[in-house]
């Protein structure tokens, strides 16, 4: 079994970040999805192998773009969605999935926490961290070839 902690759209606000902190030591992986991805530096540094995280649209300078994470024999495509229209619609962010062999991907942009089967793909969204009226983040577990998300208000 592997667990994850998946944020997004923390737009440098910390306080959020720092409530949850306690628990990237308990995960196996902490994702980022970009939109504030410099307020995870501290956090890269410390669990080094354990925190991934991307770039989003209001990002410059640090993160990756996507990457493919795998996991008790699953592969799941991080990235923060704005390439792929996700305020329009999940099919061009399922079809890239399919494309790189991923059956989850886990995507931001939208400030909107989110959990569809799009295509065959589940799309998960956490939400906003960074959110002032409903900041949220995704607790993901990977077992046995299944992937269990689960929306955590703040």
């Amino acid at each position: 079994m592997k667990t994850f902690v998946v944020l997004s759209d923390s737009h440098g606000r910390y306080r959020n970040i720092q409530k949850i902190a306690p628990l990237f030591a308990e995960n196996d992986y902490v994702v980022h999805l970009g939109d504030g991805s410099s307020d995870m530096r501290p956090y890269a540094v410390q669990y080094p192998g354990k925190v991934c995280v991307m770039k989003g649209n209001c990002d410059f300078s640090y993160g990756e773009e996507e990457r493919v994470l795998e996991a008790e024999n699953i592969s799941l495509l991080c990235c923060h969605g704005h390439r792929y229209g996700v305020k329009r619609g999940l099919e061009a962010l399922a079809a890239r999935a399919k494309e790189l062999g991923c059956s989850v991907a886990l995507y931001g942009h939208t400030h909107r926490a989110d959990i569809q089967m799009v295509d065959g793909v589940l799309c998960v969204n956490p939400g906003a961290v960074g959110d002032y009226s409903e900041p949220s983040y995704c607790y993901l577990v990977v077992h046995k070839g299944k992937a269990t998300p689960t929306i955590v208000n703040l």
